[in-house]
């Protein structure tokens, strides 16, 4: 079975598929649930033979053995519960884990078109918040079912050998009971998960805030972005007192039935007792085997909380393992091996949505260790040409080939491990240097960093640097001027060594002097390697083998640079136009 098929069943057989690999450890839980029960069950008849028999009799040592039964019991009971809340919550938090790691792992497996759809920060709360209380659904849920069904049932069928008038009010007040239960689940179901939808609103807020702190003081916006965290706030605190009130009052109307019950069964046995055909000790049995049924509906009123409050995080779990938005691969997909660099677009089409085409027919042929630079105006799809190539979303319409292999129908990882991008936005984790540059190869040795570090012309920066290959970064490279970062970023590419290189406008957020002393390093990287490169500054293409100029109609002209000056088209206007600009 499919990791799609599996998710797509019902959400309950979903749910339970997680307990399959932690079966003993759950087993463990529901007999020591099971031995609770029992005891449970046991005492109000233990106490009854004791009243009834063993102290007017004056047996003084039957009497012992069963105190002594009881405390052994007891003991027993102590031992079972701290079982149950000891490695019963260890089971509901590896559930919990396991539901963690299998969202991660499809998030990290989506297309780019997925998280073009999602917030941060709402996937974050999925990941986390959202499923904090299915540790409690998923270990006390079946236990607080199993004492419930046990204990209802040994207790009602104790209380009817002692009197079935009253079990006959117990057995018809319950369903009153599971009813008032059924009716606030409703309620508290829809409050949960808007309490669920809030939380994650507010998460996607504040990762949204403090990751723009710097423009947010840039712009003096601090009150703006207070206030529009303060109306998330307050939105959580209107859908947390909705799930509240629904919650104390399903509280309040199970107290005041089960308080009731109390009030009709010393009602009936008093006048039994009265009547001479009950005694006090039957009647003190009985009150025991009341409060015995208070537990269980006490019992399924937290399950009927932690049903509603889990369920609402694991539904929205599921909704996500749902949608499907990675690149699809053909089963047993061959690896991409041994490239040489021969790239070939062939009537591309692509669009984001039916109503947003990018690109229409794109045909590109790129030979083996060639640098091929796309230009042309904003907007016109040169970066989606490239993110194509490495299959960061699906094509619309026609192939692209490596070496004559169409690229749909080999593996995603040994695709792109062919491919290096260096990117204009740099993204450097927020660790050391060393561990951003192995980034490019997380098993490399220090030697081979400092290496890496050496062909980008960085090694001498980290050097001047207190804590060398081991300076923390700052989220995001923060501590790094954009010239190391970009450099950082050329330099783990060195370390993966790919036969493909795409340098996507890596230069153009950079002064005209680091990025003179960048591109050398550019230089030195395209060496014996394909390299698609995106540049708004026509004049750092000029050596380029060939020159592909983009438009909204697709590739309009190509060629190399005195070729594409000499035709007098749109290239021409571009570079005549930046020239005189400066």
């Amino acid at each position: 079975m499919t990791n799609s098929d599996r998710f797509n069943r019902k959400t309950l057989s979903v749910f339970l598929s997680y307990y399959k690999p932690h079966w003993k450890l759950f087993a463990g839980d529901m007999f020591c649930a099971f031995i609770v029960a029992a005891i449970d069950t046991a005492f109000p008849m233990m106490s009854r033979y004791t009243l009834n028999t063993l102290i007017p009799d004056m047996q003084p040592r039957p009497l012992f053995i069963m105190i002594a039964c009881m405390v052994l019991m007891y003991v027993l009971h102590a031992v079972s519960n701290w079982f149950i809340g000891y490695w019963g919550h260890i089971f509901g938090t590896r559930v919990e884990a396991d539901m963690r790691r299998d969202l991660f792992t499809h998030i990290e497996e989506e297309s780019f078109s997925f998280f073009d759809q999602h917030r941060t920060g709402h996937l974050m709360s999925r990941v986390t918040t959202d499923l904090f209380e299915v540790t409690e659904l998923a270990h006390h849920g079946p236990e607080d079912l199993l004492l419930s069904i046990l204990i209802l049932a040994g207790s009602f069928t104790m209380l009817f050998s002692i009197r079935w008038e009253l079990a006959l009010v117990v057995i018809i007040y319950i369903p009153i009971c599971i009813l008032i239960v059924m009716q606030s689940r409703r309620a508290m179901n829809s409050t949960s998960r808007k309490v669920k939808e809030r939380t994650a609103d507010i998460n996607a807020t504040l990762e949204s805030s403090i990751s723009g702190v710097r423009v947010t003081q840039a712009f003096t916006n601090e009150e703006y972005e207070i206030n529009r965290f303060n109306a998330n706030n307050e939105a959580y605190k209107g859908a947390r007192g909705l799930f509240y009130k629904a919650m104390a009052l399903f509280h309040s109307k199970l107290e005041l039935g089960l308080h009731l019950l109390d009030v009709i069964v010393l009602a009936l046995g008093g006048w039994f007792i009265m009547q001479g055909t009950m005694t006090v000790a039957d009647l003190v049995a009985a009150q025991l085997f009341v409060a015995a049924f208070q537990g269980p509906i006490r019992r399924l009123s937290n399950f009927v909380e932690q049903f509603t409050t889990g369920m609402a995080g694991f539904n929205r779990f599921l909704e996500l393992m749902r949608t499907h938005s990675e690149i699809p691969e053909l089963p047993d997909a061959p690896d991409l091996a041994t490239v040489k660099g021969d790239i070939s677009y062939r009537d591309v089409t692509f669009a984001y949505n039916e109503n947003a085409p990018v690109l229409s027919h794109v045909n590109l042929e790129i030979k083996a260790g060639q640098t091929v630079a796309l230009a042309g105006p904003s907007g016109a799809g040169k970066t989606t040409i490239c993110h194509l190539l490495p299959r960061f979303y699906q094509l619309t319409e026609g192939a692209i080939t490596i070496d004559g292999t169409d690229i749909s129908k080999v593996s995603l990882a040994s695709l792109r491990r062919q491919i290096g991008i260096v990117q204009q936005d740099v993204f450097l984790f927020a660790g050391t240097i060393r561990e951003n540059i192995a980034y490019g190869c997380p098993d490399a040795t220090l030697e081979q960093v400092v290496e890496a570090a050496k062909r980008a012309e960085i090694h001498e920066d980290i050097m001047k640097m207190k804590d060398g290959y081991d300076t923390v970064v700052g989220e995001r490279g923060v501590k790094l001027s954009g010239g190391q970062k970009q450099r950082v970023s050329i330099a783990r590419t060195f370390l993966k060594n790919p036969p493909i290189l795409i340098l996507d406008e890596a230069t153009s957020a950079l002064d005209t002097a680091t990025e003179l002393k960048i591109q050398h390093s550019f230089d030195e990287l395209s060496k014996g390697r394909t390299t698609l490169v995106i540049a708004h500054r026509l004049s750092t293409i000029k050596n380029a083998d060939k020159i592909a100029v983009v438009t909204e109609n697709g590739i309009e002209e190509a060629g190399t640079h005195d070729e594409l000056m000499e035709k007098g088209g749109l290239y021409k206007e571009l570079y005549t136009a930046q020239y005189a600009a400066r």
